[in-house]
């Protein structure tokens, strides 16, 4: 995935906004909270940082071209960093930044959730 490709799929989802900082990162957000962060790149492969559940920081953190994300996963937070091939495929990486934008919108508080007119029931 691109940096491009990476920056339109982001900006796809519902309600979200995009910062530049951290060095240059392109770092997205639903509700003021980060969900992906892309960039610090290996090669050709873009470092692509997102928020997994429980279950899928497990599996994933030990693939090839995965890993548990710097900084974030040392401090006890379930993220993961696509960082090198094989890694994941542009398809499971769009899959694991849509689950993540739901899992940090969902993270947010109800009124902040009705608000901004996501995942209600």
């Amino acid at each position: 995935m691109t940096r491009d490709e990476f920056n339109d799929f982001c900006r796809s989802l519902p309600v979200t906004t995009h910062v530049v900082q951290w060095g240059g990162a392109d770092v997205w957000k639903v509700g003021d909270k980060v969900f992906a962060i892309g960039g610090w790149t290996k090669g050709n492969t873009m470092g692509i940082t997102f928020k997994t559940s429980e279950i899928g920081y497990e599996v994933l953190k030990e693939q090839p071209g995965l890993r548990p994300a710097p900084y974030l996963a040392s401090r006890g937070m379930k993220w993961i960093q696509h960082y090198d091939k094989p890694g994941l495929s542009d398809d499971g990486l769009r899959d694991h930044l849509q689950t993540s934008h739901k899992i940090v919108a969902l993270g947010l508080t109800k009124k902040k959730q009705r608000a901004l007119n996501l995942y209600q029931d």
